[in-house]
């Protein structure tokens, strides 16, 4: 039985947002510009830089026993039914949320919809799933590989039409673009290598690092809310006071007073601290969390 996990990290825009999602469960990697074998303290673990395009297939043959990559890259190579996903894990470069890879083209382009492809020629770096998407839409467009600046290639008129991902729209509207279909939605997934997940040691390690990625994810939208507020205001303040479950309500010395802790999301806050302030609360408090599990 191995001691030892073999761990594939995404190289590229991915990289520095894994590393400090790692930081945030608990491991602490620190990679060396000169190579691709980043170091990690914890001595179960070995690390290895891959780019993502190339990720599934590594994890597929058992190069590698566990990666991060996004959903578009296993279809992209095929590698749906040959590697286990054990989590989605939404986080990119600079959000919380999937990107899309999107079908755009020239604002001034005549192309107004998918069956405008006919005959056309795109680019892209997602020439399967491209493929596959325009096969399913009965329309015959030729497909080519873009090894970068493809909206370029849209804009100087080499393509027709570009496939590309996204976050918000906004590179896309910004190189003159406009975008007329999503053709997929893409996370980042934790897949595994299916014989390395049947070793009980390796499939205890895995879901370890499965849970603390996902419970540190889950913190980045909570908060901790505590404050204290008079005895006699506590049914007014409940009602507009979410949590996990419940707050935990706590007496002081003073008993006309209740010391009040609940977990929130993050983007209530806003609306919270005014409605707690005028229903009487003071000393209110917000901290981050480093997990939610």
């Amino acid at each position: 039985m191995s001691n030892s996990l073999k761990l594939g990290l995404p190289k590229g825009s991915l990289e520095q947002s894994t590393i400090e999602l790692f930081a945030q469960a608990g491991w602490n990697i620190t990679p060396f510009s000169r190579n691709y074998f980043p170091v990690i303290d914890d001595p179960e673990l070995t690390c290895s830089l891959v780019r993502p395009q190339e990720m599934a297939l590594y994890v597929a043959d058992g190069t590698l026993d566990l990666g991060l990559t996004g959903q578009d890259w296993i279809r992209e190579r095929d590698c749906e039914e040959k590697v286990l996903p054990i989590t989605l894990l939404e986080y990119s470069k600079s959000s919380n949320k999937p990107c899309r890879w999107v079908l755009a083209v020239r604002k001034e382009s005549p192309i107004q919809s998918l069956a405008d492809l006919q005959g056309k020629r795109v680019a892209t770096e997602l020439e399967h799933v491209t493929r596959s998407y325009l096969l399913q839409h009965g329309v015959s467009a030729e497909v080519i590989f873009s090894w970068g600046a493809t909206e370029a290639k849209a804009v100087e008129g080499l393509v027709d039409a570009i496939v590309e991902i996204t976050e918000t729209g906004s590179t896309i509207h910004a190189h003159g673009l406009r975008i007329i279909d999503e053709v997929m939605q893409t996370s980042t997934c934790l897949i595994a290598n299916p014989q390395a997940y049947s070793d009980p040691w390796k499939k205890e390690k895995i879901d370890q690092i499965a849970l603390l990625l996902s419970a540190a994810l889950a913190a980045r939208h909570k908060v901790i809310l505590k404050m204290n507020i008079p005895s006699a205001n506590l049914q007014k303040i409940l009602p507009f006071l979410p949590s996990l479950n419940a707050p935990t309500i706590s007496p002081l010395t003073d008993s006309s007073w209740l010391a009040v802790e609940t977990v929130v999301d993050r983007k209530l806050v806003r609306q919270l601290i005014p409605q707690l302030k005028a229903a009487g609360a003071v000393g209110i408090l917000e901290y981050d969390l480093q997990k939610v599990v």
